[in-house]
């Protein structure tokens, strides 16, 4: 994707990073830099997070967004902007049309909550006008960039220009004020990586043996694939339940800033990596690992941190927190977990909650033949369920055969643990039943 812009060749350095935080300082809050009590006692170290759901606009995007702008020249502002986001960028920009008087045309994937589009329109008001369009971010951005060929605004872009990159990067200048000193340990979530990119430049320009930590939902590993590929690479699919971190393509300004530090690759399911380093200690000062998480570990973070810490986080912004759970930090050291975003619809806590017990080995869905005759579902309940496991969904899926009926059937378990001896009283019932797994053609059609 191309840059339009009415600034001749942004860089992105330390230098570039304090500019906006100067230039940015009277309009962004200055979130919290809280210790959590829970994750330090689970992972042994002094973790924080950088509440960035705290923001007015409920996300880090603000930054990049106002910094961009607010570089334009005065024919540029006249021309009006046009930006592409699936949702957090979008706010930050209609944000900063309105408080600038600049008008904005704000094109976000057909999948934004419409929470997200309630905030775009809120913050925007009269001076922006928001197009859905695409199931995904790059389609949004698609034809954001035929708005800006046609006509001559111009291109917010939410991740892949210095400018953006470096509103984003004042997080860390906040970090390093708020805590004394350069962490040891900084996590934050990726999907297009200018954030990561802000910040790692500044970090590692003021100390060189931070470790820095990317982390990617594993159906959108748009990073990864570039660090094994070489260069950046398009995705053919990925999954948009992570909606703020589901890209397809990483900015090449990340792979750039990232790349140089010869990070470590997780082993991704969908992705050839011969780059793994093994092991399972501590992880070494200065290094750099671009990682993902599962979206159902994702869901159980961002419940755990709501029932836990009273803190509501969208999906992208839980994926820092969720990352310590596939860790090894050594004892007392000082880590930073990003929280970058809160805007997450209540309406979605359902699949939330569905999501999550599925990772957890809870909840489990099977195809029941049922014999058509008093007392079939009875023997179902006192044969083969468990004391202590419910039926969360019953279902019959097929009624015209006279001996049997098939039925989906939803089972939540007292414990995972309990998989097992389902199982064996199934399969030692008189009951035809087939299990329908996580991940098969079927199962999609549940969640």
């Amino acid at each position: 994707m191309t840059n339009p812009t009415s600034v001749q060749s942004p860089v992105l350095d330390a230098d570039a990073i304090r500019a906006a935080a100067r230039r940015i300082g009277d309009v962004v809050a200055r979130t919290p830099l809280q210790i959590n009590g829970r994750l330090s006692a689970r992972t042994g170290a002094q973790v924080y997070l950088k509440r960035e759901d705290l923001q007015s606009v409920r996300s880090y995007k603000i930054r990049g967004a106002y910094n961009s702008i607010a570089l334009l020249d005065e024919g540029a502002r006249a021309a009006g902007v046009v930006a592409a986001s699936a949702g957090n960028h979008a706010q930050g920009v209609a944000f900063a049309c309105r408080a600038m008087g600049i008008r904005g045309r704000i094109y976000v994937p057909t999948t934004t909550p419409k929470q997200k589009r309630d905030r775009i329109r809120w913050h925007g008001g009269d001076a922006i006008e928001l197009i859905a369009t695409g199931p995904t971010y790059d389609a949004a951005a698609t034809a954001a960039l035929a708005d800006v060929a046609a006509t001559g605004a111009s291109w917010i872009h939410a991740f892949d220009d210095p400018r953006t990159a470096a509103g984003q990067g004042t997080i860390a200048v906040e970090i390093v004020e708020q805590l004394g000193h350069v962490p040891d340990v900084v996590i934050v979530g990726v999907g297009g990586g200018g954030c990561l990119s802000g910040m790692t430049t500044y970090l590692r320009s003021l100390r060189e043996d931070v470790t820095i930590i990317g982390v990617e939902p594993t159906g959108a590993p748009s990073l990864a694939a570039a660090l094994l590929a070489g260069e950046p690479v398009t995705l053919s699919e990925i999954n948009s339940f992570v909606d703020g971190a589901a890209v397809k393509r990483v900015g090449n300004l990340c792979f750039s800033v990232i790349s140089a530090l010869s990070p470590t690759v997780a082993d991704h399911p969908d992705l050839p990596n011969d780059r793994t380093v093994a092991g399972s200690g501590p992880l070494p000062a200065g290094s750099a690992h671009v990682m993902h998480v599962d979206e159902g570990a994702l869901c159980s973070t961002m419940l755990e941190l709501y029932q836990d810490d009273g803190i509501i986080a969208e999906p992208a912004g839980a994926l820092s927190v969720s990352a310590l759970d596939e860790i090894t930090i050594a004892p007392d050291t000082s880590v930073v977990c990003l929280l970058s975003g809160g805007n997450n619809d209540v309406s979605r806590y359902g699949e939330i909650i569905e999501r999550s017990l599925v990772h957890r080995g809870l909840k489990h869905y099977f195809l029941v033949d049922f014999p058509q005759e008093p007392g079939a579902l009875r023997g179902f309940l006192d044969e083969v369920l468990g004391p202590d496991d419910d039926i969360t969904l019953f279902e019959y899926v097929k009624r015209n055969n006279r001996e049997v009926g098939a039925a989906l059937v939803g089972i939540e378990l007292a414990s995972a643990a309990g998989l097992p001896t389902l199982l064996e009283r199934m399969k030692q019932s008189r009951l035809t039943t087939e299990r329908l797994e996580p991940g098969s053609p079927a199962y999609r059609y549940l969640t």
